[in-house]
């Protein structure tokens, strides 16, 4: 299983005076205050515009290095910076992962996305000292059935999980019901890959599961945790491999893959999702 805070990225290879989405250090789960929560909805909201735009902008015939080039050049007219490109060497500034394709997909002006395609975009934008961090999943043209309903249970599952956060539930709480929402649905959780604490670093504790597990902490939830919550969901097989590029991960059995994510701040009563497209 993958943990995602983890992944370290060496801040000696940036400029002093860059602002540069590397991970500062290890500093457990954090409660943000006010003032750092006001300045992550700023960065989410960049990536909830850049997601919405490309949304609307995909099509068949594009290559996923165009989408690349048009959410670097958006982010970085926010005066932001992508939170993927060079963290812990990844080439890009989203993640373009198609059909069986997971996670982690590289944008290639070779990979052209098709009519029926089930596309997932994935990323993360830097501003202030803080990240915003989302998926969405684009079901391109006409797709088939299956795709489409795969697109939908992920979508369903992530709200489903998203209604059990507030302050005093557990993480056991919010995988439990994202899990029964794909199971019931005859879908596999991924669990080779979770959700995770984000905020000052990209990638911080805790790592939010998406289904149930005595191998992850037991979190309780407290008002201030910020999580990005992102349930994968693979048509067959919950049993992925990552390719020869050492990036991007496919299902085991070659079946479709989806994800939704979103970047969200606990609240005592609920959520306020920090990554809404509906603006």
């Amino acid at each position: 299983m993958r943990h995602f805070a983890d992944l370290l990225l060496n801040k000696n290879n940036s400029k002093a005076n860059d602002q540069v989405p590397f991970i500062q250090r290890r500093r457990g789960i954090e409660i943000k205050s006010s003032r750092e929560i006001n300045l992550m909805k700023k960065s989410s909201r960049i990536v909830a515009t850049v997601l919405r735009e490309i949304n609307d902008l995909i099509k068949p015939g594009m290559s996923t290095k165009d989408l690349d080039d048009f959410a670097e050049k958006r982010i970085k007219s926010f005066g932001a910076v992508p939170s993927f490109k060079g963290y812990h060497g990844f080439p890009s500034s989203i993640c373009s992962s198609i059909n069986n394709e997971v996670v982690h997909g590289i944008p290639n002006k070779n990979k052209i996305i098709k009519n029926g395609d089930l596309v997932k975009i994935d990323t993360g934008a830097y501003l202030d000292g803080f990240h915003g961090d989302s998926c969405i999943s684009i079901c391109v043209g006409e797709v088939s059935p299956k795709a489409q309903k795969l697109s939908d249970i992920a979508f369903k599952a992530l709200y489903a999980g998203l209604s059990k956060i507030k302050a005093g539930n557990t993480l056991l709480d919010v995988a439990g019901e994202i899990e029964d929402v794909v199971v019931k649905n005859g879908f596999s959780v991924v669990e080779d890959y979770t959700g995770h604490g984000v905020g000052r670093n990209l990638h911080e504790e805790p790592s939010v599961f998406n289904f149930r597990t005595k191998e992850l902490p037991n979190v309780i939830l407290r008002e201030g945790m910020t999580l990005a919550v992102e349930p994968i969901v693979n048509e067959g097989t919950k049993f992925c491999k990552t390719l020869n590029d050492r990036w991007t991960v496919i299902t085991k059995d070659g079946k479709l893959s989806a994800q939704w994510e979103h970047t969200i701040v606990v609240l005592k009563d609920g959520i306020e999702i920090l990554t809404d497209r509906d603006f």
